[in-house]
This record gives C-alpha cells, sequence and structure tokens, in this order.
C-alpha cells in the first residue's frame, strides 16, 4: 500500500504544486500522525516534535541484552574468521577427519613415510570424499546461516550507545550498574540514526529460527551464551512489533516532514561453500606441487652430480632463464625448457664428443657386425646426436639479442609489449614457436640417445658371451682401445641411462 501511496503523491505533487501541494503534503503527515498515535508504542510525540525516554528506554534494553553479543562481534574484525566457524560447525565428523588428512602438515608427513605416486592418490581420494558430501542441502544450510550471522552481527554492533548518550550525556559505555535517566529530546536530532536502524532491523529475518545462530554464537564463545534463547525470542517478537506498526518509519516521517519515505535495504548473499571447497582443493594441490618440486628437483640434483659431478651447468648463452626473466614480468610467457636444453647440450658437448665418440670409433668403425641394421641404426643414431648438437647451437644463436634473427626481433617489440597488441601477441607466439622447436631438439635427441644406449647394451651382453653374435672381433677392438671396452661401454651406458633419465623427469609437464 505504501508503494501506491507514494506514487500517487509524486504524481498529485507534480501535477498541483505550490499551496496545493504543501496542504496536501500538511494532510499526509497530520494522518500519519494520527495514525502513530494509535499505536502502543509511546516513543514520540507529534506536537513537540520530541523523541520520548520510552523511545531511549528500548535502545537501552536493546543495548544492554545484546552486550554480550557485541563484544562477541567487536573482538572478531576478520571477516574470514565467520566463514571458516559457520563452515566448520556445517562439516560431519568425516568431513572434519578428512579436512586435517588435507592440511600441509598432514600431507608431508605422509610424504615422509610412503611412496609419493601413493600419497597423490590418497589425497585425490580425501578430495573426493571430502567434496562428495557437500550436497545442495547442505551448501543452502551453509550459505544460509552465514548470511543470517553477517545481518545479526550488524544489528547487534549497532551503535545503540551513540543514540542513548542523545538521551543521557551522563551515560557510561557498556556500564550497566545503575539506571540511566532519559529525557526528550528534539526528534530531528536522531532521525539519521533510526534510518540505520531500521536497515540493520529490516535486514533481520526474523520469522526465521535462530536455533541454530544462538548454537554458534555459543560455540563461538567457548561454551557461554552471549545472549540466551528465550531473551532472544522475546526481543525478535517486540521487533516484530515495532517492523509491523512501522512506527519508527512514521516517526521519520513526521520529524523529517517527508510523507514518502521508506526504508530501503540492500542485501548480497554470499555463496562461501563452492570457494571454501575449492580453496581446500588448491591448498592440497599446491602442497603437492611443492613436494613434487622439491622431489624432481632433489632428483635432478642427484642426476645432474651423477653425469657431471656438478649442480652448475651453463651450456646455452641466450636460451636461459636470465632471458626469460623479462618476459616473465610482462606476463609474455617465457622460455619453457631453458634447463632441460642446458643440460643436453653440455651432455652433447662434453661426452658424446669425447667417451661415446670414443666407443663408438672402435665399434662402429673398427667393429666387425654380424648384422648391418643394427649397426646401421645404431650408426644413424650416434650421427644424429651431432646433427641435434649443431641445431641446438643454431637454435640459441638466432636466440642473441645482438645479433640473433629471433633475438633483435623480440627485443624491437619488448618495448612496445605494454601499450601494442599486435607487439605482445607476436612476443607470445614468438616464445611458443621457439619452445616448441626447443622441446623437440629435446625429444629428438632424447630418442636417439635411447636407441644409442640400447644397441650398447646389446653389445655389453654379446662381449661377455663365450660366442658373440653381433661382433665378430671383440679380442681385436680390446687391443685399440686405451680403457678396456667393456668397461668403456658401461660407462658409455650409464651415462646415457641417467641423461635419458633427466631429460624425462624434466620433460614430463613441461619445466617450472
Amino acid at each position: 500500500m505504501a508503494n501506491k501511496e507514494s506514487f500517487f503523491q509524486r504524481l498529485f505533487g507534480s501535477l498541483i504544486g505550490g499551496k496545493d501541494a504543501d496542504a496536501a503534503k500538511k494532510k499526509k503527515l497530520k494522518s500519519i500522525a494520527k495514525e502513530l498515535s494509535k499505536t502502543r508504542f509511546k516513543f514520540y510525540k507529534a506536537g513537540s516534535d520530541q523523541a520520548l525516554p520510552l523511545l531511549g528506554k528500548f535502545f537501552y534494553e536493546l543495548y544492554k541484552a545484546l552486550s554480550n553479543c557485541q563484544t562477541l562481534f567487536n573482538s572478531q574484525q576478520n571477516p574470514a574468521y565467520y566463514k571458516n566457524v559457520v563452515i566448520a560447525n556445517g562439516l560431519s565428523e568425516n568431513q572434519k577427519k578428512l579436512v586435517e588428512t588435507l592440511s600441509e602438515e598432514a600431507i608431508k608427513e605422509m610424504a615422509k613415510s610412503g611412496d609419493f605416486a601413493q600419497v597423490k592418490e590418497k589425497v585425490k581420494a580425501d578430495i573426493a570424499a571430502f567434496s562428495a558430501e557437500f550436497d545442495q542441502a547442505k551448501i543452502q544450510m551453509i550459505d544460509g546461516l552465514y548470511h543470517k550471522l553477517l545481518l545479526f552481527k550488524s544489528f547487534c554492533t549497532f551503535d545503540f550507545y551513540f543514540i542513548l548518550k542523545k538521551f543521557d550525556s551522563t551515560l557510561r559505555e557498556n556500564d550497566f550498574s545503575k539506571s540511566p535517566k532519559f529525557n526528550p529530546i528534539d526528534a530531528s536530532y536522531i532521525a539519521e540514526d533510526l534510518k540505520d536502524f531500521l536497515a540493520v532491523l529490516y535486514a533481520l529475518p526474523l520469522g526465521e529460527d535462530f536455533t541454530d545462530l544462538l548454537q554458534l554464537m555459543k560455540t563461538m564463545r567457548g561454551g557461554n551464551e552471549p545472549i540466551k534463547s528465550g531473551q532472544w525470542a522475546k526481543i525478535a517478537s517486540r521487533l516484530m512489533q515495532i517492523k509491523t506498526s512501522r512506527v519508527f518509519e512514521m516517526i521519520i516521517q513526521l520529524t523529517t516532514k517527508d510523507p514518502l519515505y521508506e526504508v530501503s535495504v540492500e542485501q548480497k548473499f554470499e555463496q562461501i561453500v563452492e570457494d571454501y571447497i575449492e580453496k581446500t582443493k588448491t591448498e592440497a594441490q599446491t602442497t603437492l606441487n611443492k613436494l613434487e618440486n622439491a622431489l624432481k628437483n632433489s632428483k635432478t640434483d642427484t642426476l645432474l652430480n651423477q653425469i657431471f659431478g656438478t649442480t652448475g651447468i651453463t651450456s646455452l648463452q641466450n636460451y636461459t632463464d636470465e632471458q626469460s626473466a623479462y618476459f616473465v614480468k610482462k606476463n609474455l610467457g617465457g622460455f619453457e625448457f631453458t634447463k632441460p636444453l642446458n643440460y643436453l647440450k653440455a651432455f652433447l658437448l662434453e661426452y658424446v664428443k669425447r667417451e661415446v665418440r670414443e666407443y663408438a670409433d672402435l665399434v662402429l668403425i673398427r667393429g666387425k657386425w654380424t648384422t648391418t641394421p643394427l649397426s646401421a641404426e645404431m650408426s644413424d643414431a650416434y650421427n644424429s646426436l651431432f646433427e641435434y648438437s649443431e641445431k641446438i647451437t643454431a637454435f640459441d644463436k638466432k636466440l642473441s639479442e645482438e645479433d640473433g634473427e629471433v633475438g633483435l626481433k623480440l627485443k624491437t617489440l619488448l618495448p612496445r609489449a605494454d601499450r601494442d597488441k599486435e607487439a605482445a601477441s607476436i612476443i607470445k607466439t614468438t616464445l611458443k614457436d621457439n619452445n616448441n622447436l626447443a622441446k623437440e631438439y629435446i625429444v629428438g635427441a632424447t630418442k636417439m640417445l635411447i636407441v644409442f644406449g640400447k644397441n650398447t647394451k646389446l653389445l655389453i651382453e654379446d662381449y661377455q658371451k663365450q660366442r658373440p653374435e653381433l661382433m665378430t672381433n671383440w679380442k681385436e677392438l680390446d687391443r685399440f682401445a686405451e680403457t678396456p671396452i667393456k668397461d668403456l661401454g658401461v660407462n658409455v651406458y650409464k651415462k646415457i641411462y641417467l641423461v635419458v633419465q633427466l631429460m624425462q623427469s624434466l620433460i614430463g609437464g613441461g619445466q617450472g
């Protein structure tokens, strides 16, 4: 009805204006005063436009009854706390146990005593079990309780004391040891305060059951009730009467001389469960990623020491982490395979051109094979390794900012990337193309190492036979070898095996 009156009042005012409009306004205000006088709440005296002591008493009783709730809410300002406490309240016993197993500490502890692959599967299963218990009913229950808690918090933390000081200037905050003495005051003095109060009051779902909320607050207060359910029920009943009678709205209309005033309430319903589930998953996955990277780095360092005797390997000048950093800072991507390509190039330079060449010269040039296909396969793989070494050198040189075709292009485009979308797009595409090429070289060279290593293993086994089947002149080759050919072959095979392991571990899912 209020909306219709407002519409017609506005329409009436726009049509007649002047004295007639003033008269209509006064008539409406007079009608509101008459309606207010018929209510049971004697909070306001229309003739003198005064807020009466009974209004101060009303707010004082609320202030006193809600003081423990107000203290509880004011002691905790972190919004995340309320989300966590509501969600924790809604978890089943099984979910609480699962949350503990998904914590960073628990996952790290599992990783110490178990196979990491099994740990990953266990975490994955626990996440699935944890998420599965959040059916639609539970999600609505938790989100609904959180919404109600926020509304109740806004109501309880309303500044009652600020209003009450206007009725009794001697009143002390949170001091209920003696009864205050309230005096009539000019109602316009508290008109804005009443508007603020109605905003939090009208947002409260007074018709709902508050048992779950009061129990939650008891938990938040360490088992002590900030307000008893019977006491809140009486307060809620009176507040509903205030709301239904529209007594405060009428007081505001009269004291502000605005018969069109209506309470404006804005509410936002925040859904917290989905974010919580995602956060739990993300944190568990982040912990797994950290552990996996640590294991990977540890394995990488071990392999590097076994292959090169050091972890400080540098063989490329341009396809490096340092050069990549310039692009990463601008969110353009970067060089993704710097480490494996760097290690591979170092191995091709330092080992393939020495030990592997020494072994290859013996078995491929001086060796007398009984089967041509195997020797051809091993020879092709060996020659391919040198080709890959040259390709990687040329690839790295092209990325030089001084005289490299690709490097100069990237250097020219980079300063424009912040303001020029086309320049940024070209850089991203160029980086992607070069990363694909780097990966192609790593994968291709690794395949050739596998082929050469497989044939080396066959030759080692053949050497140990009483009657060799692949090579007919092992004794002759032994005389030419500076290192016993069997030992040389074993060393070559071991190093190739370690490098293949290194490449596979780094290239499996890209490179961090």
